[in-house]
């Protein structure tokens, strides 16, 4: 049996969640197919003592054309939830760029993002929960999602 290195990755991921609890640990999906992926997720935006003043989602083209977000968008959901709330995207993203989604704000925080691409009213949690990229606005159902329209999980 090869093994690869996402194989290697899973099994020390699960040995050590086995060890050590999981606790501090983030699970991280993998890109179907697009270029466009999920590159960093900040939850509690706000909160007392958060560093930032609002939630965000930072997406990555790690391609080498531009892709067009019109029609796509991000969505989350708590870490147990079914139901997906929903920002839609526009624009494009250029090859080898970062496309800032502004989410909630709260009464917290002490340092303001740089002007965001992308605004909405997600308020996401600050210790757990699901956040999606998809090619449609059609908004996620299930607890784990699946199928031809979600991008990155």
């Amino acid at each position: 049996m090869r093994l690869t290195t996402r194989t290697v990755s899973a099994v020390v991921m699960l040995f050590l969640m086995s060890v050590l609890g999981t606790a501090g640990f983030t699970a991280i999906a993998h890109a179907a197919s697009s270029s466009v992926v999920i590159s960093q997720v900040y939850g509690g935006g706000g909160n007392s003592g958060a560093t930032y003043t609002n939630d965000f989602i930072e997406l990555h083209n790690r391609g080498s054309a531009p892709v067009s977000l019109s029609g796509w968008s991000v969505q989350y959901a708590s870490s147990a939830g079914t139901s997906w709330s929903t920002t839609p995207l526009s624009g494009t993203i250029a090859a080898g760029a970062y496309l800032l989604v502004q989410e909630a704000a709260g009464t917290g925080g002490t340092t303001a993002l740089p002007t965001p691409e992308v605004i909405g009213t997600i308020a996401m949690s600050a210790t757990a929960g699901k956040v999606a990229l998809v090619n449609s606005t059609t908004a996620l159902s299930g607890a784990c999602p699946s199928g031809g329209s979600l991008v990155d999980l």
